[in-house]
């Protein structure tokens, strides 16, 4: 519990220091969160796609952002088998402050209901890949992309094969302010 009160709290930061960001720190008052909850931190099978070619990921301003597959996450949550993929942004890849990001863009049963309609979002390193080829994914640190706050930004669309069947009841929910436009 105080592991993600300090991380909503460095992404509340995130905002109002971030010269691009869609909130004014009186915004971040308004950002609304599931209370953490264990159950939702899974240990998933990481298997690495090796020779995957770059794609074109849609984003909802109809702009495309190159990525590539970098592995198949696998775990399991009430007895059910879920299996999503984990990106690698080209554009990321050549920064050296991010060239060992991954993204995981997923969209649940909770979207347009206690949640962002348009999916959310977790950030991953490929240091978090254990030697047992596993990883840990914390659906408390999930959260919205910055399209859910302000019209203008290229948020990546999560693609069909992160499009889970379950309500991931952990992370952010939907903005309680008005979308800016």
């Amino acid at each position: 519990v105080a592991q993600i009160a300090l991380h909503r709290q460095e992404y509340k930061e995130h905002f109002i220091t971030e010269t691009r960001s869609p909130l004014a720190e009186s915004d971040t008052a308004m950002l609304d969160f599931f209370s953490p909850d264990a159950s939702w931190c899974v240990k998933a099978s990481f298997e690495r796609t090796l020779d995957t070619q770059p794609f074109d990921l849609p984003t909802y301003s109809g702009r495309a952002a190159k990525y590539q597959q970098y592995g198949i996450l696998t775990f399991e949550k009430n007895g059910k088998k879920f299996s999503m993929s984990v990106y690698q942004s080209l554009r990321l890849m050549t920064s050296q402050k991010y060239f060992d990001y991954l993204f995981l863009p997923f969209s649940d049963l909770t979207n347009d209901e206690s949640t962002y309609g348009g999916g959310r979002y977790i950030d991953l390193r490929t240091g978090d890949i254990g030697p047992d080829q596993t990883m840990l994914i914390d659906f408390n640190k999930c959260y919205n992309p910055w399209c859910a706050y302000s019209d203008g930004y290229n948020c990546p669309i999560p693609p069909k094969e992160n499009q889970l069947d379950i309500a991931v009841q952990a992370g952010e929910k939907s903005f309680k302010g008005e979308k800016k436009h």
